[in-house]
Formats: structure tokens, sequence, C-alpha cells
């Protein structure tokens, strides 16, 4: 099936920045279309960013001009650099596959936290 691995999560000061990484095995990594999404509890997951195998990509409204997806290939890892984060971006961050590119993701990270704190 596959497997997903994210970290680079944490607690950072509003205003500043993190690079979260999702390294991926166990399946043809470079044909997939690759999603970041996040999970408030209580509230309903929110995609934040995706990546097609040939590098388009595609953000969320919460995640236009701050954040920035990127994928290297060579690692088997997507990236998702935050910038400007402020205390409405705490959430569980995960990464997702999807080998469609259809919006069917079927393998998931397991994910991590991010808090911003004022």
């Amino acid at each position: 099936q596959g497997d997903l691995v994210e970290s680079g999560g944490g607690s950072v000061q509003s205003g500043g920045s993190l690079k979260l990484s999702c390294r991926a095995s166990g399946f043809v990594y470079t044909s997939y279309c690759m999603g970041w999404f996040r999970q408030v509890p209580g509230q309903e997951r929110e995609k934040i960013a995706t990546i097609s195998a040939r590098h388009n990509t595609d953000y969320g409204d919460s995640a236009k001009g701050r954040f920035t997806i990127s994928r290297d290939i060579g690692k088997n890892t997507v990236y998702l650099q935050m910038n400007g984060l402020e205390p409405e971006d705490t959430a569980t961050y995960y990464c997702a596959a999807d080998s469609t590119c259809l919006g069917q993701y079927t393998i998931w990270g397991q994910g991590t936290q991010v808090t911003v704190v004022s």
C-alpha cells in the first residue's frame, strides 16, 4: 500500500515559519499526486496544497501567498513551506498520496502537529 511519514511540525510564534516534510516509501511516488491537508478537532479536514507528478500546484484559499508545496523526486519527499503563520493555522497537518490525481487520496501519513502562538 505504501507509507508516508511527516516531520517538521512544532510550535512557532505568530508570523514565523515552518517547513514540513513528508517522505514516501513502498509505492511509485513519482506517479502520484501529493497533497497536504490539515485538521482541527471537531472541524472538517481542509485541503492546503497539492502537487502533481509534473509539479503543477494548487492551493487552498488559506494557503495562497503564504505556503509553498514542492517535491523532490530523488528523495521521495514532498515539502510544505509555511510562512507568515498565524494562530488559526494551528492544526494537525497530514500528507497524502493520490494515484488517480482526481482527488482520491488513499495513502495518508500519521500527521504532524503545528501550533502557532500569539
